[in-house]
């Protein structure tokens, strides 16, 4: 039986699981407890409440996050329902993400990889909208994240205001190269593709993954190129 046909027989009841309180394995980062329902049902409610931010849940977001989030073809009638219910049944998503947020919140790397999906449900109809980023914003809160380092994962998505590499490794535009080396190699290990998956982060995670790695090389020769330095691996 699938994750999602599970959910689906569970129903409602799964919107009500909190789990703050389980004992968490220590030795997968990335990864949430695999018993977690109630942390499955919580991001199945924020991807729901989130497509439903702009007013409107297209196929469009329905189907970014079935390809995100790794369901099956043969799933995508049980996400549709999964979606519609979520949006019936989730009260507030505030509540969903502070819970997954403190059960969690040794796992920046699994939070992040949520926030990531988030942001590629947001932009599936190719804009996203002030209340979608307000909604982003209150989750990034809800999940620990500074103002500084949300900045930095919406510049990964959407580009720094207007494309600032800086923004982007979360870094002064006056910081020292050696401080902004050292940021650059930080987050190349937190988020390459590869890392990820051998600390036990869920195979959806990668698409995001890879992209911002993409962004994250990119914004760092940027920064060589302007500071009259040889684009060259560092």
């Amino acid at each position: 039986m699938s994750i999602w046909q599970r959910i689906l027989d569970i129903g409602r009841s799964l919107f009500e699981l909190d789990g703050a309180s389980e004992t968490l394995p220590e030795d997968l980062e990335c990864a949430p407890d695999p018993n977690d329902v109630g942390f499955t049902a919580a991001v199945i409610g924020l991807g729901a409440k989130l497509a439903k931010a702009d007013g409107t849940v297209t196929n469009d977001e329905i189907a970014v996050f079935s390809h995100v989030f790794r369901a099956a073809p043969k799933d995508e009638v049980a996400v549709r329902r999964v979606f519609d219910l979520a949006q019936k049944t989730v009260r507030g998503y505030e509540s969903y993400a502070r819970k997954i947020g403190k059960k969690y919140q040794n796992r920046p790397c699994l939070l992040e990889g949520v926030l990531d999906g988030l942001f590629y449900i947001a932009g599936a109809d190719g804009v996203v909208t002030q209340d979608e980023m307000v909604f982003l914003e209150t989750v990034a809160a809800a999940f620990g994240f500074s103002e500084a380092t949300f900045r930095r994962i919406k510049a990964s998505h959407l580009g720094a205001s207007p494309d600032d590499p800086y923004a982007i490794l979360g870094v002064a535009h006056d910081a020292e190269f050696g401080d902004i080396r050292i940021a650059y190699r930080k987050l190349m290990a937190d988020n390459h593709p590869d890392r990820l998956v051998t600390n036990g982060a869920p195979r959806e995670f990668e698409m995001a993954a890879h992209d911002k790695a993409a962004a994250i090389t990119s914004a760092y020769a940027k920064i060589r190129v302007e500071r009259g330095m040889l684009v060259r691996p560092d």
